[in-house]
């Protein structure tokens, strides 16, 4: 029987589970349009049915392959309830009473489907004992079939996708060992670190033009030492925790039994939704902060001088040429801002990730809240627990970050021989009635502005986490605490070298911030203590 000319077959209400009404379905080619002579075009086959669901004009997204081709295997794995309604479309033939037939069998269906393995676990049967009437050997030919599928660069038709930066970016974070990227990053200073010292200005001094003997030596800097070496690949490392649990455990407990099928795929989509914004800070960061400012601070100053940038150990070579040539420390600070604009392009592609996380499990919760049938109040506060501890992390390291990215670049207009013995004088000097802010030296200083950056991109993640995620119109006890240290610590970036005793303020507030990198909640910190009635906003 054919309808809007397509094959209809109704639904048979026998009491099938979904795996065995699909399974007669796509063998009948149900929904397809006749061949060019009038008979069924036969059975459906991943690729037509994957394809015919994302031609579908209220289904932007489309479905992608690797989904539909586990309807077609022989495993426990449902549908999704938004895909029932894609199914129900194309069994029904477009046709508004017969959808409405087919969604309602669907869904009673994966019911059946999801009570059967119910039933499986409880009973503790393996894979072989879920499908009782498939031989070993399609059992076989089934994880043959899955070694086959298509990868995360593959699209819905299976052709390869094109190059994506956000999906890259995010692989370099969920793939392979959380150790991975840390570990680059850190090798990554060290290598510089070995090659500063080879070449002489891991640990150099001048003569500044008021008689102050001032160590601007590669490792004596605090932006490059600690920040790449201590806070960053902290950051790192924290920002793939979140990651990896977000995607293995956070966002599938949340989603219907059906729904974990096409939990990846969502991410994926989430992650693809945000891809100018990639490339943006991509391209912001490795022409601007990279080329373009290794140019105008290093390149040109060195080989024509002038730029009023204070003295450090890219362009020693001006006043101390015994130390090092000018051709070396082309090619050293080349290689070093290089390294920089990656890895502050791995930085901000963190919190995009971080913001992305945020996100999904608002729309996730505000989608559940829609559901009366479903309760899942405990999972969404333990879910939100655990993202804004990473969140607040996150963020503390980067407004860490961004604190000694200033503190080296006020150090080095300053009036210290060093940056330890700036940071105590400056310290002693409120108990001594001694002002050495004021210097009388007025340099341009990019790395002001660049750490301005850094510190505002760190606070509107957390910013935004803890509006999405908050409680309704009130923040509970472990929010406030977070903010209160967040705050603290914009405050004392805001206030460096700003007035005499100002390193008291800043050692205070780093002592908090390195405590909460420990204890996040700063004290005890559990859903319960989040109240029962806890929703995501």
């Amino acid at each position: 029987m054919f309808r809007n000319g397509k094959l209809f077959v109704p639904p048979p209400n026998d009491g099938s589970d979904f795996k065995e009404l699909f399974k007669r379905l796509a063998a009948a080619g149900a929904g397809r349009p006749p061949g060019e002579d009038g008979f069924p075009a036969g059975p459906w086959t991943p690729e037509l049915l994957a394809e015919a669901i994302s031609q579908i004009d209220s289904n932007p997204v489309g479905v992608d392959l690797r989904t539909v081709q586990l309807w077609f295997q022989e495993n426990e794995k449902g549908v999704s309830t938004a895909n029932i309604r894609w199914l129900a479309r194309i069994f029904g033939c477009d046709d508004p009473v017969a959808t409405s037939e087919w969604q309602m069998e669907l869904s009673a269906a994966q019911s059946r489907l999801s009570a059967k393995r119910r039933e499986w676990k409880r009973a503790g049967s393996d894979a072989a004992a879920a499908v009782p009437d498939v031989p070993r050997t399609a059992l076989i030919a089934d994880d043959l079939v899955h070694s086959a599928e298509p990868s995360r660069d593959t699209d819905a038709n299976g052709r390869k996708r094109p190059f994506s930066l956000a999906r890259k970016s995010e692989a370099l974070f969920s793939h392979g060992s959380p150790l991975n990227l840390p570990a680059s990053v850190f090798a990554g200073m060290t290598a510089l670190g070995f090659l500063s010292y080879i070449i002489g200005i891991h640990n150099v001094t001048y003569e500044r033009a008021d008689g102050l003997v001032k160590q601007v030596g590669f490792l004596w800097a605090a932006n490059w030492t600690l920040d790449f070496m201590v806070f960053l690949p902290l950051f790192f490392f924290f920002v793939i925790e979140l990651l990896v649990f977000w995607k293995s455990d956070g966002r599938k407990n949340l989603a219907a039994p059906g729904d974990q099928v096409d939990s990846d795929d969502a991410w994926m989509r989430n992650v693809d939704s945000s891809s100018y914004t990639y490339w943006s800070v991509f391209l912001i960061c490795l022409l601007f902060a990279g080329l373009f400012q290794w140019v105008g601070v290093s390149l040109i100053p060195l080989m024509k001088g002038g730029g009023n940038y204070a003295m450090d150990w890219g362009k020693i070579a001006l006043v101390r040429p015994e130390v090092i040539s000018v051709q070396a420390t082309v090619v050293f600070t080349g290689l070093a801002y290089l390294y920089m604009c990656l890895v502050f392009y791995l930085f901000f592609a963190g919190l995009i990730l971080l913001y992305t996380i945020v996100h999904d499990l608002w729309k996730i919760g505000d989608g559940l809240k829609k559901r009366p049938d479903v309760d899942h109040q405990h999972e969404l506060s333990e879910a939100g627990l655990i993202v804004m501890r990473g969140v607040f992390r996150c963020a503390v390291l980067g407004i860490l970050v961004a604190i000694w990215m200033k503190v080296q670049s006020s150090y080095l207009a300053s009036s210290g021989e060093n940056i330890v013995a700036w940071l105590v004088g400056d310290m002693s000097s409120i108990f001594h009635g001694r002002n050495d802010v004021s210097t009388g030296f007025r340099y341009r200083m990019p790395t002001h502005y660049s750490s301005l950056l850094v510190a505002i991109s760190a606070c509107f993640v957390f910013l935004y986490g803890s509006i999405r995620l908050g409680v309704g119109s009130r923040f509970h006890a472990p929010l406030w605490k977070m903010s209160a240290v967040v705050a603290l610590l914009v405050v004392s970036y805001l206030l460096i070298d700003a007035f005499a005793g100002f390193s008291i303020l800043l050692a205070a507030t780093v002592l908090l911030a390195l405590y909460g990198l420990i204890d996040p909640g700063l004290g005890r910190w559990r859903a319960s203590e989040l109240g029962n009635d806890q929703s995501v906003s």
